[in-house]
């Protein structure tokens, strides 16, 4: 959530950024900013709305500067109103931009307040801008040293001060910062995303680190107080993931993009192999004797599906929790359990908290299934698994979902194969699945006119139900969050043997209820929650394999998969519920990429 972008160079900056917060706009969007040292003291220019008008902004307003940061907000502290919108200032002298959340700021605040200090913004941020200038001496780069220290929480800053015109000092704990090293000029940002363009070259600050940019070079300090070098690593640029195309909205573009993202998460070998998930992993999956995975969001509803493949596959137990639910429980450790985080970032604050927890309580084997190499994720685990999703900018996110999903299903048959579960025979089969899944996905893509009639007549609902059992609740439950994500439909999910104990008493001809209806072995108990809904007056607006013998008739609504997928269905029967929600919220005009409430990357708890 949010971005951050810092430039010190020897031409005018702002507009990369500005190009900078374009880019990462999807990270937050309730307001942005921009400033500059210019004149002998900081300059801004803020905007409650999106980074179009910014720019509009410092176009007309001649804003310019060799120096400055720049910041797009997603709300914590304080509405979206402008006096909340960052780069902060304190006293004219320091500009400040923030990314997390400073647990003990109320305490920092009435300890400035004491010195003199007036508040104008409603945000915890302000009070990092007024400590650091309390505190300053002339000496940016140590001032920021002493002053996290008195910082609780988590957070990503950047920061200028009016007599250091060409430095900008960061700092991260518990939110990514990357340092973007260029030529005669340097760059911080809260993702390499935002510095496309400008450079590849890129350093990952760890926590507790401290950087100090400046024409010259970059200086690193660790939490101990000790300089450090960070591995400068060239990263191809981004810049092509993020044009839109021809499509209409950065998650309809995803969408499509599915095919090609699995076929590059995929493994390329002609086994199943622990090699896959890094050098150690042949040692730790031949030690464990269960699983624990932990994600949030859509994350977790691809862990539930792992689930299922996990203890039908390899034959092993696997729990599935909820990270920002764990790491505040109780539990019991099983030092020989293989704890499994997911994210698409890399950098989610509740799944790295988890994730530290459980290392804390002496968990050794952990592995991440993860689409960012760079990501803090990735450094703390010990295994990773990659998937190659690209860029992904839509906040509902899609290509993400299905290659975790991808990575997720490799993993539960090297497990078996190498439990005794799996055979050369079973391991051929469903490596050739695998390969055949971007034709089928292919083929579910064409179902889109379909689905936008559908879309026509959900949107005009306030309310939907979505069904599923077995492999399949999952995707009803990820199906029922993408539709209130971005249509703002309220939907939930159920399996579907559970309406007859309380869902069924919201079933009405005013609510629509999706089904999802794989040719699987609870096909025939599925038909019987149906006719639960028909008996009530539900419409049922059904998903139904070729073969299922689910035909459309008075209130039931039937759109026929293109084939029946065993085990990765999942992957198939999600997609055309990503389609239902995307077109729904075209249809009742809401912003698909950038709904209300939201960001990407969520990095605060």
């Amino acid at each position: 959530m949010c971005g951050i972008v810092g430039a010190v160079a020897q031409r005018n900056i702002v507009s990369v950024l500005v190009e900078g917060l374009r880019r990462l706009e999807y990270r937050g969007y309730d307001s942005c900013g921009v400033a500059v040292l210019a004149g002998g003291e900081p300059k801004r220019a803020r905007s409650v709305a999106r980074v179009s008008d910014l720019d509009a902004q410092v176009r007309e307003t001649r804003l310019e500067g060799v120096t400055g940061i720049a910041h797009t907000r997603w709300a914590t502290h304080g509405a979206p109103v402008t006096d909340n919108a960052h780069p902060i200032f304190s006293r004219d002298a320091v500009a400040l931009v923030h990314n997390g959340i400073i647990e003990n700021y109320e305490s920092l605040r009435e300890m400035l307040r004491g010195k003199g200090y007036v508040f104008v913004s409603q945000t915890d941020t302000e009070v990092i801008a007024h400590l650091i200038h309390s505190m300053y001496r002339g000496d940016l780069f140590q001032t920021v040293r002493d002053a996290v220290k008195q910082l609780h929480g988590a957070y990503a800053i950047a920061v200028v001060h009016k007599d250091q015109p060409h430095t900008v000092v960061g700092a991260r704990q518990g939110s990514p910062l990357v340092v973007g090293v260029g030529q005669g000029e340097n760059f911080l940002a809260s993702d390499a995303l935002a510095l496309a363009g400008s450079t590849d070259r890129f350093a990952f600050l760890e926590e507790g680190d401290v950087v100090e940019i400046t024409l010259d070079g970059v200086k690193i300090v660790d939490r101990e107080g000790i300089h450090v070098e960070r591995e400068v690593r060239t990263v191809a640029a981004y810049g092509g993931a993020v044009e839109l195309g021809p499509y209409r909205h950065f998650m309809q573009k995803e969408i499509f993009e599915q095919p090609r993202a699995i076929t590059d998460t995929i493994p390329q070998a002609d086994q199943f192999d622990a090699s896959l998930f890094g050098d150690r992993a042949s040692d730790v999956f031949g030690d464990i004797d269960s699983l624990l995975i932990l994600a949030c969001g859509t994350s977790y509803y691809s862990g539930l599906t792992a689930k299922y493949w996990l203890e039908s596959v390899a034959k092993i137990p696997t729990q599935v929790e909820i990270a920002s639910e764990y790491r505040y429980r109780e539990s019991v450790p099983n030092p020989k359990a293989l704890v499994v985080v997911i994210s698409q970032s890399g950098e989610t604050a509740d799944t790295l908290a988890a994730l530290k927890h459980a290392q804390s309580l002496g968990h050794t084997h952990t592995l991440a299934v993860c689409n960012v190499a760079t990501s803090a994720m990735v450094r703390l685990t010990g295994m990773s698994f990659l998937t190659h999703a690209g860029t992904e900018i839509g906040v509902a996110s899609t290509k993400a979902f299905t290659t975790q999903l991808a990575g997720l299903f490799v993993l539960a048959v090297t497990l078996g194969k190498l439990r005794g579960h799996v055979d050369a025979r079973q391991e051929a089969a469903y490596l050739a699945q695998l390969r055949h899944l971007p034709a089928a996905l292919n083929s579910v893509l064409a179902l889109e006119p379909q689905i936008i009639a559908w879309a026509e007549e959900f949107a005009r609902k306030e309310n939907a139900l979505f069904l599923g059992r077995g492999l399949h609740y999952p995707i009803a439950l990820e199906g029922a969050l993408k539709l209130k994500e971005i249509s703002y439909i309220h939907a939930e999910a159920y399996p579907a043997g559970e309406l007859k104990h309380g869902p069924l008493a919201l079933v009405t001809e005013a609510m629509p209820v999706v089904t999802v209806a794989p040719n699987d072995t609870l096909l025939e108990k599925l038909k019987s929650n149906m006719q639960e809904v028909r008996a009530r007056g539900g419409e049922l607006y059904v998903f139904a394999d070729s073969d299922t013998r689910i035909v459309s008739e008075d209130g039931i609504h039937v759109i026929r998969m293109p084939e029946h997928y065993g085990l990765l269905s999942p992957i198939l029967h999600v997609v055309p519920l990503q389609l239902l929600a995307y077109h729904t919220a075209c249809a009742r005009g809401t912003d698909v990429d950038k709904p209300r409430n939201l960001a990407k990357s969520v990095t605060v708890e």
